[in-house]
């Protein structure tokens, strides 16, 4: 793995998934969430100043062991928070099956490698009636944007730390037995819709 992947590439996703217009979007979903919680790909900690304190019991932080997550830094940003955080891989959990309440994802299935064992995880661990919350970038419901998504990613992928630019995160939620609760998709303000096609809402599983 060269420099830019190790710390290049990594600093300049924190800074984007810092930005203001993100910020904005996380707090469509973020406060939402209840009881116990895992967040999948908790990264830099973007999402822990918008949970609500009075309905998180536990917030379970998942990141894979790939030094793009301080847990000294996650504890200081989730004041307030029962956090607990788990070095793994959303593809293969070593949380008990039906443990959550609720799963959160924010810009994080754009990436991972096996996005369906992700989400097949993210199901077993959910309780019935649980519910996922997710905002996400990707595949743009119009044909012309989505084809020249599919052109890019070959070239985006590797500058944006393994970022598909074209995934579709709600057939990939339907594919793996979820069910959209709630949904809102469109664009953001002045980001182009190649990469700032947005997917927010809530989930459940069938």
């Amino acid at each position: 793995m060269g420099i830019y992947q190790r710390l290049i590439g990594p600093k300049l996703i924190r800074m984007a998934c810092g930005a203001g217009v993100l910020a904005r979007q996380r707090q469509k979903v973020v406060p939402k969430a209840q009881g116990v919680v895992v967040e999948l790909g908790v990264g830099g900690g973007h999402n822990l100043p918008f949970y609500d304190r009075q309905k998180v019991t536990r917030l379970i932080a998942v990141n894979p062991p790939d030094g793009h997550s301080d847990p000294d830094q996650l504890a200081r940003r989730a004041d307030g928070l029962s956090l607990e955080f788990l070095g793994e891989s959303a593809e293969a959990l070593s949380l008990e099956t039906a443990s959550a309440d609720t799963v959160v994802v924010t810009y994080t299935l754009c990436s991972i490698p096996d996005v369906n064992a992700a989400l097949s995880e993210a199901r077993r661990i959910l309780k019935p009636g649980g519910r996922m919350h997710f905002c996400e970038h990707g595949r743009s419901t119009n044909a012309s944007t989505a084809r020249l998504q599919e052109r890019l990613t070959p070239l985006w992928r590797p500058l944006a730390c393994g970022c598909h630019l074209d995934r579709d995160p709600i057939a990939l939620l339907t594919g793996t037995g979820f069910a959209i609760e709630h949904l809102d998709q469109g664009s953001l303000k002045g980001v182009p819709d190649v990469v700032g096609f947005h997917h927010v809402g809530t989930a459940v599983s069938r």
